[in-house]
């Protein structure tokens, strides 16, 4: 049995992305919600939200928390891990921590909360439009990890950032080989241009078969209800935030009947495997 499968309990696990909302110290904070006791409020509704829809696991990320920095505010985990805190008892299914753009960050928030994984920018060097120069330096984030007694937490790595590109004339699959030999990865994300945006499926299979089949490839963006069965066919799992929201839109809430039509469709799907 793979790990994912172990983690998840089922093949092709969809694990939903949990926008929390704005920040205090982030850009957006307050502006369209209020204060940290809103926050914590939308945080609620959209857990149990996503949990009666049937996904198979949830990454809190500070999806509003745009633009995001290479390291992260003390005040961004504190809160994050704040929101999740209240949450604890109320979540059941196995959960990640996500501080966007900054790996060291969301350790600090995985170790805060007794979170499973993680997933971020965890290697490479890109150009970025929101970010400009962004360079990774694994060895220390690997080492991080075992500092903070995280031995068993399993990170998901982004092949290709949203809304930036690899530097260097290297193809996609020689990215991905040297990803899992060189970086350690126990799992790869490929992802489409931003959130919501849809992953190419010929990645998905260059990635896949670049890795071997004991790596796990995540469609890290963008599947819906209409491209279960064609990436879920090549990609091992799905992170999902945008296709459960109200009328598809980020900004929105989640809605519970977009989250119970999606995963009833890869049910279904899972039954053909």
């Amino acid at each position: 049995m793979s790990w994912l499968k172990e983690m998840f309990g089922v093949e092709k696990p969809i694990i939903a992305l949990m926008h929390v909302r704005a920040l205090p110290g982030e850009p957006r904070y307050k502006t369209d919600v209020g204060d940290m006791k809103e926050i914590v409020k939308i945080a609620r509704n959209d857990l149990h939200a996503l949990q009666a829809g049937g996904v198979d696991g949830i990454l809190f990320s500070n999806e509003f928390g745009m633009p995001y920095l290479q390291k992260a505010e003390t005040s961004s985990v504190a809160c994050m891990s704040r929101i999740v805190g209240e949450l604890m008892s109320e979540i059941k299914v196995p959960y990640g921590a996500n501080i966007i753009a900054d790996p060291y960050a969301a350790l600090d928030f995985a170790v805060a909360i007794d979170a499973s994984f993680i997933r971020g920018q965890i290697t490479g060097t890109y150009a970025s439009d929101g970010m400009g120069l962004v360079s990774r330096n694994v060895g220390e984030t690997a080492r991080h990890k075992m500092a903070l007694g995280l031995k068993d937490l399993k990170m998901f790595y982004s092949l290709t950032p949203e809304g930036a590109v690899y530097l260097g004339k290297r193809d996609l699959a020689s990215i991905a080989k040297s990803t899992v030999f060189n970086c350690k990865a126990d799992a790869v994300c490929v992802s489409g241009a931003c959130a919501g945006g849809e992953t190419d499926k010929d990645k998905l299979a260059i990635v896949k078969e670049a890795v071997g089949p004991d790596v796990p490839v995540m469609n890290n963006t963008g599947l819906r209800y209409n491209n279960v069965e064609t990436h879920l066919a090549i990609a091992d799992g799905a992170f999902v935030g945008t296709a459960f929201k109200v009328d598809g839109k980020f900004e929105n809430y989640v809605d519970p009947k977009e989250v119970e039509k999606l995963m009833n469709k890869v049910r279904a799907f899972r039954e053909t495997l």
